[in-house]
């Protein structure tokens, strides 16, 4: 099996069998909250026909914080490679109205089953660590209109990203590569950290890019 192969397999597996856990632990640490809080502080132009991809969805958290933001959207969609994972994230966007329409979509980061220029806003969370950033990035710019917008949330060098890498066996990519990287399709609107009382702030950036 090829190498890349062997990868999304071994992903797909370790989420497959943790979702549940991995729902719990997202709903404990305030990380709903804390993105929630700052896509609100966002001056996106979304309307009530904008088109939301959350790219790596796992159990929801991003879609639902997306939900709680104030943001407008139209359709919206939640992708990820564990259907486990997607299973317990319907499950939790059935319990809400502001949710339970979200469509829930099974698929590769590296080979997103959306025509070229789909989507107005891409969010995403702790995924181009599992594959090559560059062509992480330019599957998301492809997905994206020109002018639209890509919310990612890196995981950051830190001891708790290093214990991170470990556990969920990936590679975390320096702020100052994904820079250099995203600048080949994006213009970085903004790079800003979590408050640090955040919970999220102990293992997270965030940075705002604007498809050229």
């Amino acid at each position: 099996m090829p190498q890349a192969a062997s990868k999304k397999v071994k992903t797909q597996s370790l989420y497959d069998r943790m979702a549940d856990v991995q729902n719990l632990a997202m709903k404990l640490n305030g990380y709903k909250t804390s993105l929630a809080k700052y896509l609100g502080s966002l001056d996106l132009p979304l309307t009530k026909t904008s088109v939301v991809l959350d790219a790596g969805s796992g159990t929801g958290i991003v879609s639902m914080a997306f939900a709680n933001s104030g943001l407008a959207a139209g359709s919206r969609i939640a992708l990820d490679l564990s259907i486990k994972s997607l299973e317990v994230a319907r499950e939790e966007f059935d319990k809400t109205r502001a949710t339970k329409k979200i469509r829930i979509a099974q698929g590769n980061i590296l080979h997103l089953p959306f025509a070229d220029e789909t989507f107005d806003l891409v969010l995403t969370c702790g995924v181009l660590e599992y594959v090559a950033l560059g062509d992480g990035l330019a599957e998301l710019a492809r997905a994206l209109n020109k002018g639209g917008h890509l919310v990612l949330v890196p995981v950051k060098p830190s001891i708790v990203g290093s214990v991170l890498e470990i556990i969920y066996d990936f590679k975390i990519h320096p702020i100052a590569e994904i820079r250099k990287v995203a600048t080949t399709h994006f213009t970085i609107v903004k790079t800003d950290e979590f408050p640090p009382r955040d919970p999220i702030s102990w293992s997270k950036n965030v940075l705002l890019l604007r498809k050229n």
